[in-house]
């Protein structure tokens, strides 16, 4: 049963402002159902809005960010916890130990790679935890078209594209989220 979601998402100060929104409708909708976030301890941007609305809505919020990031992402001294880690690596493996299903919003390459990692782990069985993509105006969509074509010349299987839900609507992720 899912009861906490691990969200990765954008830091960037300079994203357009429905993004922001965006996160935070995604934290209102996690603390709605009752839920916890895990997130990567930033106050900015799309983690700060994220884990802001979560909090408002009565969720508890647990933060992760490598002591490398704590002042060039602001890291959020309002988390319920805020974990502060050595390494990406650290950080990433405590986000994934407490989250019950990982949820990745619009963002770069960051949020790319931990996207993969979840992915690629429940591909392989590593884990069974359900991996949802919110994607939100085609943000993604060139990137999906791309592992698409990859699985069109064999290098990706049916099982890995049918192991990603994909979707634009929050609460369809959410939903996916706790199946």
């Amino acid at each position: 049963m899912t009861t906490r979601v691990t969200v990765y998402c954008g830091s960037r100060k300079d994203v357009p402002a429905g993004y922001l929104e965006l996160a935070a409708e995604v934290g209102t909708a996690i603390a709605a159902r009752g839920w916890s976030l895990t997130w990567g301890g930033s106050s900015v941007s799309m983690m700060g809005e994220v884990a802001r609305a979560a909090r408002e809505g009565g969720a508890r919020t647990l933060g992760v960010i490598p002591r490398g990031l704590v002042g060039t992402e602001l890291a959020d001294d309002h988390a319920d916890e805020l974990v502060v880690v050595d390494t990406m690596r650290e950080r990433k493996a405590l986000m994934e130990a407490h989250g019950d299903a990982f949820l990745a919003l619009p963002g770069g390459i960051g949020t790319c790679e931990e996207l993969f990692e979840m992915w690629t782990s429940r591909v392989l069985s590593m884990h069974t935890k359900p991996v949802v993509v919110l994607d939100v105006d085609d943000h993604y969509r060139g990137l999906f078209d791309w592992v698409r074509e990859l699985g069109g010349r064999g290098f990706v299987s049916r099982h890995a594209l049918d192991s990603l839900t994909i979707t634009g609507d929050v609460a369809t992720a959410l939903d996916a989220c706790a199946s």
